[in-house]
Protein backbone atom coordinates (compact mmCIF):
# COMPACT_ATOMS: atom_id res chain seq x y z
CA UNK A 1 0.00 0.00 0.00
CA UNK A 2 1.76 3.50 -1.08
CA UNK A 3 2.65 5.80 1.60
CA UNK A 4 0.76 8.61 1.03
CA UNK A 5 2.94 12.50 1.58
CA UNK A 6 2.81 14.55 4.00
CA UNK A 7 2.09 17.99 3.27
CA UNK A 8 4.65 20.55 4.05
CA UNK A 9 3.76 22.25 6.89
CA UNK A 10 2.34 25.89 6.71
CA UNK A 11 4.40 28.95 7.99
CA UNK A 12 3.17 30.79 10.13
CA UNK A 13 2.40 34.15 9.20
CA UNK A 14 4.51 35.81 12.09
CA UNK A 15 7.71 33.73 10.84
CA UNK A 16 6.70 34.45 7.30
CA UNK A 17 6.31 38.42 8.32
CA UNK A 18 9.84 38.16 10.65
CA UNK A 19 11.74 36.62 7.43
CA UNK A 20 10.52 39.12 5.02
CA UNK A 21 11.96 42.18 7.24
CA UNK A 22 15.15 40.60 8.59
CA UNK A 23 15.66 39.92 4.71
CA UNK A 24 14.53 43.39 3.92
CA UNK A 25 16.99 44.94 6.04
CA UNK A 26 19.84 42.78 5.00
CA UNK A 27 19.16 43.82 0.92
CA UNK A 28 18.58 47.81 2.49
CA UNK A 29 22.27 47.40 3.52
CA UNK A 30 23.34 46.26 -0.03
CA UNK A 31 21.31 49.15 -1.53
CA UNK A 32 22.85 52.01 0.04
CA UNK A 33 26.41 50.74 -0.61
CA UNK A 34 25.04 50.61 -4.65
CA UNK A 35 23.22 53.85 -4.03
CA UNK A 36 26.87 55.50 -2.36
CA UNK A 37 28.80 54.11 -5.21
CA UNK A 38 26.67 55.61 -7.82
CA UNK A 39 26.07 59.01 -6.48
CA UNK A 40 29.92 58.53 -6.33
CA UNK A 41 30.45 57.87 -10.12
CA UNK A 42 27.99 60.04 -11.34
CA UNK A 43 29.49 63.03 -9.62
CA UNK A 44 33.24 62.35 -10.23
CA UNK A 45 32.11 61.39 -13.77
CA UNK A 46 33.82 64.62 -15.32
CA UNK A 47 36.82 64.42 -13.41
CA UNK A 48 37.39 60.71 -14.42
CA UNK A 49 36.97 62.02 -18.33
CA UNK A 50 39.93 64.72 -18.13
CA UNK A 51 42.07 62.79 -16.10
CA UNK A 52 41.23 59.25 -16.35
CA UNK A 53 42.23 56.65 -13.89
CA UNK A 54 46.19 56.17 -13.84
CA UNK A 55 47.01 59.76 -14.22
CA UNK A 56 44.82 60.85 -11.44
CA UNK A 57 45.68 58.37 -9.18
CA UNK A 58 49.82 58.96 -9.55
CA UNK A 59 49.77 62.82 -10.14
CA UNK A 60 51.18 64.10 -7.31
CA UNK A 61 50.11 68.08 -7.51
CA UNK A 62 46.94 68.98 -6.36
CA UNK A 63 46.24 72.81 -7.78
CA UNK A 64 42.87 74.36 -7.98
CA UNK A 65 44.15 77.52 -9.20
CA UNK A 66 45.71 75.42 -12.40
CA UNK A 67 42.59 72.93 -12.08
CA UNK A 68 45.00 70.16 -11.95
CA UNK A 69 43.75 67.29 -9.48
CA UNK A 70 45.94 63.93 -8.42
CA UNK A 71 45.18 61.80 -5.64
CA UNK A 72 49.24 60.51 -5.14
CA UNK A 73 50.28 62.89 -2.07
CA UNK A 74 46.35 62.17 -0.72
CA UNK A 75 46.50 58.20 -1.08
CA UNK A 76 50.15 58.34 0.04
CA UNK A 77 49.06 59.89 3.06
CA UNK A 78 46.69 58.20 3.98
CA UNK A 79 48.16 54.44 3.61
CA UNK A 80 51.42 55.83 5.55
CA UNK A 81 48.99 57.03 8.68
CA UNK A 82 47.28 53.55 8.29
CA UNK A 83 50.23 51.50 8.94
CA UNK A 84 51.89 53.16 11.46
CA UNK A 85 48.78 53.51 13.52
CA UNK A 86 48.24 49.99 13.23
CA UNK A 87 51.77 49.59 13.60
CA UNK A 88 51.40 51.36 16.98
CA UNK A 89 48.22 49.95 18.02
CA UNK A 90 48.20 46.48 17.38
CA UNK A 91 51.00 45.35 19.95
CA UNK A 92 49.30 48.11 22.46
CA UNK A 93 45.68 46.43 22.22
CA UNK A 94 46.86 42.67 22.03
CA UNK A 95 48.61 43.31 24.93
CA UNK A 96 46.07 45.09 26.76
CA UNK A 97 43.52 42.34 25.87
CA UNK A 98 46.26 39.24 27.72
CA UNK A 99 46.57 41.55 30.58
CA UNK A 100 42.99 41.94 31.15
CA UNK A 101 42.38 37.85 30.43
CA UNK A 102 45.37 36.33 31.59
CA UNK A 103 47.12 38.46 33.81
CA UNK A 104 44.81 40.88 36.05
CA UNK A 105 43.48 40.31 39.50
CA UNK A 106 39.56 40.49 38.81
CA UNK A 107 39.15 43.49 40.59
CA UNK A 108 41.26 45.27 37.81
CA UNK A 109 39.63 43.57 34.62
CA UNK A 110 35.82 45.81 35.40
CA UNK A 111 37.72 49.36 35.50
CA UNK A 112 40.18 48.24 32.46
CA UNK A 113 37.16 47.01 30.07
CA UNK A 114 34.84 49.80 31.09
CA UNK A 115 37.59 52.58 30.45
CA UNK A 116 38.45 50.70 27.34
CA UNK A 117 34.91 50.77 25.69
CA UNK A 118 35.06 54.60 27.12
CA UNK A 119 38.11 55.35 25.05
CA UNK A 120 35.81 54.10 22.07
CA UNK A 121 33.15 56.32 23.06
CA UNK A 122 35.02 59.54 22.73
CA UNK A 123 34.20 61.24 19.26
CA UNK A 124 37.03 61.75 16.95
CA UNK A 125 36.98 66.02 17.36
CA UNK A 126 37.40 65.75 21.14
CA UNK A 127 40.43 63.68 20.31
CA UNK A 128 41.59 66.19 17.28
CA UNK A 129 41.52 69.30 19.62
CA UNK A 130 43.35 66.86 22.42
CA UNK A 131 45.65 66.29 19.65
CA UNK A 132 46.52 69.53 18.69
CA UNK A 133 46.67 71.48 22.00
CA UNK A 134 47.73 69.10 24.03
CA UNK A 135 49.84 65.92 22.60
CA UNK A 136 51.59 68.04 19.57
CA UNK A 137 53.24 70.82 22.41
CA UNK A 138 54.48 67.37 23.92
CA UNK A 139 55.66 65.88 20.23
CA UNK A 140 56.98 68.41 19.31
CA UNK A 141 58.82 69.65 22.92
CA UNK A 142 59.82 66.18 24.13
CA UNK A 143 59.07 63.22 22.20
CA UNK A 144 60.09 64.24 18.38
CA UNK A 145 63.74 66.12 19.47
CA UNK A 146 64.42 62.82 21.46
CA UNK A 147 63.37 60.42 18.36
CA UNK A 148 65.82 63.01 16.21
CA UNK A 149 68.91 62.36 18.46
CA UNK A 150 68.38 58.96 18.63
CA UNK A 151 66.93 57.18 15.56
CA UNK A 152 67.35 59.85 13.51
CA UNK A 153 71.35 59.27 13.71
CA UNK A 154 70.92 55.58 12.11
CA UNK A 155 72.18 55.21 8.56
CA UNK A 156 68.56 53.88 7.20
CA UNK A 157 66.19 55.46 9.71
CA UNK A 158 67.66 58.68 9.12
CA UNK A 159 65.57 60.12 6.44
CA UNK A 160 62.23 59.23 8.34
CA UNK A 161 63.55 62.12 11.27
CA UNK A 162 64.35 65.17 8.98
CA UNK A 163 63.35 68.74 9.49
CA UNK A 164 62.38 70.30 12.70
CA UNK A 165 59.65 69.00 14.43
CA UNK A 166 56.83 71.00 15.03
CA UNK A 167 54.27 68.71 15.78
CA UNK A 168 51.88 68.64 13.29
CA UNK A 169 52.90 65.88 11.14
CA UNK A 170 52.69 62.50 9.96
CA UNK A 171 53.84 61.13 13.12
CA UNK A 172 51.25 62.51 15.47
CA UNK A 173 48.32 62.19 12.81
CA UNK A 174 49.18 58.62 13.37
CA UNK A 175 49.75 58.46 16.61
CA UNK A 176 46.22 59.84 17.39
CA UNK A 177 44.85 57.34 14.62
CA UNK A 178 46.00 54.76 17.15
CA UNK A 179 45.29 55.44 20.36
CA UNK A 180 41.51 56.01 18.69
CA UNK A 181 41.71 52.25 17.54
CA UNK A 182 43.32 50.79 20.38
CA UNK A 183 40.00 50.00 21.79
CA UNK A 184 38.45 48.44 18.48
CA UNK A 185 41.02 45.81 18.71
CA UNK A 186 41.92 45.29 22.18
CA UNK A 187 37.93 44.63 22.99
CA UNK A 188 37.47 42.32 20.25
CA UNK A 189 40.60 40.61 21.17
CA UNK A 190 39.71 40.09 25.01
CA UNK A 191 36.34 38.07 23.49
CA UNK A 192 38.40 36.23 21.52
CA UNK A 193 40.71 35.42 24.35
CA UNK A 194 38.15 34.77 26.62
CA UNK A 195 36.19 32.10 24.29
CA UNK A 196 39.68 29.86 24.98
CA UNK A 197 38.36 26.72 26.80
CA UNK A 198 39.55 26.81 30.29
CA UNK A 199 40.46 22.90 30.15
CA UNK A 200 42.64 23.89 27.22
CA UNK A 201 44.43 26.14 29.39
CA UNK A 202 44.44 24.24 32.75
CA UNK A 203 45.95 20.88 30.55
CA UNK A 204 49.09 23.47 29.53
CA UNK A 205 49.39 24.28 33.01
CA UNK A 206 49.48 20.76 33.80
CA UNK A 207 51.98 19.90 32.46
CA UNK A 208 54.42 22.23 33.39
CA UNK A 209 54.01 25.06 31.06
CA UNK A 210 54.67 28.81 32.22
CA UNK A 211 52.08 31.59 32.10
CA UNK A 212 53.98 33.15 28.79
CA UNK A 213 54.10 29.73 26.98
CA UNK A 214 50.05 29.18 27.61
CA UNK A 215 49.79 32.87 25.77
CA UNK A 216 51.77 32.20 23.37
CA UNK A 217 51.26 28.33 22.66
CA UNK A 218 47.10 28.11 23.37
CA UNK A 219 45.80 31.49 24.00
CA UNK A 220 46.92 33.10 20.87
CA UNK A 221 46.91 30.31 18.04
CA UNK A 222 43.40 29.95 19.48
CA UNK A 223 41.88 33.01 19.44
CA UNK A 224 44.13 34.43 15.92
CA UNK A 225 41.02 34.64 13.90
CA UNK A 226 39.21 37.13 16.02
CA UNK A 227 42.10 39.36 16.83
CA UNK A 228 42.52 39.35 12.58
CA UNK A 229 38.81 40.27 12.65
CA UNK A 230 39.62 43.09 15.24
CA UNK A 231 42.62 44.39 13.43
CA UNK A 232 40.22 44.61 10.25
CA UNK A 233 37.75 46.54 12.14
CA UNK A 234 40.17 48.84 13.41
CA UNK A 235 41.73 48.79 9.72
CA UNK A 236 38.81 50.20 8.51
CA UNK A 237 38.28 53.10 11.08
CA UNK A 238 41.85 54.31 10.52
CA UNK A 239 41.29 54.75 6.90
CA UNK A 240 38.08 56.42 6.85
CA UNK A 241 39.00 58.95 10.09
CA UNK A 242 38.46 62.43 9.20
CA UNK A 243 38.30 65.16 12.17
CA UNK A 244 41.29 63.87 14.44
CA UNK A 245 43.51 63.63 12.05
CA UNK A 246 42.69 66.97 10.30
CA UNK A 247 44.00 68.45 13.18
CA UNK A 248 47.47 67.49 13.64
CA UNK A 249 48.22 66.49 9.69
CA UNK A 250 48.18 69.58 8.31
CA UNK A 251 47.07 69.60 5.03
CA UNK A 252 49.96 69.40 2.23
CA UNK A 253 49.26 68.16 -0.74
CA UNK A 254 53.06 66.48 -1.13
CA UNK A 255 54.60 63.09 -0.57
CA UNK A 256 56.19 63.34 2.70
CA UNK A 257 59.95 61.59 3.64
CA UNK A 258 59.68 62.32 6.65
CA UNK A 259 57.44 61.93 9.92
CA UNK A 260 57.83 65.03 11.17
CA UNK A 261 56.54 67.13 7.59
CA UNK A 262 52.82 67.98 7.01
CA UNK A 263 51.11 65.87 4.97
CA UNK A 264 47.42 65.60 3.71
CA UNK A 265 45.29 62.29 3.60
CA UNK A 266 41.89 61.64 1.13
CA UNK A 267 39.44 62.15 4.56
CA UNK A 268 41.52 65.34 5.35
CA UNK A 269 41.48 66.84 1.59
CA UNK A 270 37.70 65.93 1.60
CA UNK A 271 37.07 67.96 5.11
CA UNK A 272 39.33 70.72 4.29
CA UNK A 273 38.50 71.75 0.46
CA UNK A 274 34.66 70.47 0.12
CA UNK A 275 33.76 73.86 0.80
CA UNK A 276 35.84 75.45 -1.23
CA UNK A 277 35.13 74.15 -4.86
CA UNK A 278 34.36 76.77 -6.92
CA UNK A 279 34.43 75.27 -9.58
CA UNK A 280 32.82 71.62 -11.26
CA UNK A 281 35.75 70.13 -12.05
CA UNK A 282 37.27 70.77 -8.50
CA UNK A 283 34.46 69.63 -6.99
CA UNK A 284 34.47 66.50 -9.64
CA UNK A 285 37.35 65.81 -7.92
CA UNK A 286 36.65 65.63 -4.75
CA UNK A 287 34.44 62.83 -5.44
CA UNK A 288 37.02 61.05 -7.28
CA UNK A 289 39.19 61.23 -4.37
CA UNK A 290 35.77 60.21 -2.50
CA UNK A 291 35.80 57.27 -4.77
CA UNK A 292 39.48 56.67 -4.92
CA UNK A 293 38.93 55.84 -0.90
CA UNK A 294 35.72 53.98 -1.16
CA UNK A 295 37.37 51.76 -3.56
CA UNK A 296 40.47 51.71 -0.90
CA UNK A 297 38.48 50.79 1.95
CA UNK A 298 36.40 47.91 0.35
CA UNK A 299 39.54 46.42 -1.67
CA UNK A 300 41.48 46.16 1.76
CA UNK A 301 38.46 45.07 3.73
CA UNK A 302 37.53 42.62 1.51
CA UNK A 303 41.23 41.01 1.07
CA UNK A 304 41.26 41.10 4.84
CA UNK A 305 38.11 38.86 4.65
CA UNK A 306 38.95 36.64 1.88
CA UNK A 307 42.34 35.86 4.29
CA UNK A 308 40.11 35.81 6.97
CA UNK A 309 37.57 32.79 5.44
CA UNK A 310 40.84 31.15 4.41
CA UNK A 311 42.30 30.77 7.90
CA UNK A 312 39.00 30.03 9.40
CA UNK A 313 38.88 26.90 6.49
CA UNK A 314 42.23 25.81 7.42
CA UNK A 315 41.92 25.72 10.96
CA UNK A 316 38.00 24.38 10.68
CA UNK A 317 39.22 20.73 9.56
Amino acid sequence: MPIEAKPAPRRNIADLLFSGLTGLASFTVIVLILGVLATLLVESWPAVRKFGFFQFLFTVEWNPVKQVFGAASAVYGTMVTTFLALLIAIPTAVGIAIFVTEIAPNFLKGPIGAAIELLAAIPSIIYGMWGLFTLAPLMAKYIEPALKRSLGNLPLLEVLFRGTPMGIDLLTASVILAIMIIPFTASISRDAFNLTPSVVKESAYAMGATQWEVVKDVVLPYSKLGVFGGVALSLGRALGETMAVAFVLGNNHKIATSLFDAASTITVTLANEFAEADSDIYLSSLYYLALVLFGLSFITLATAKIFLLKAERKYSR
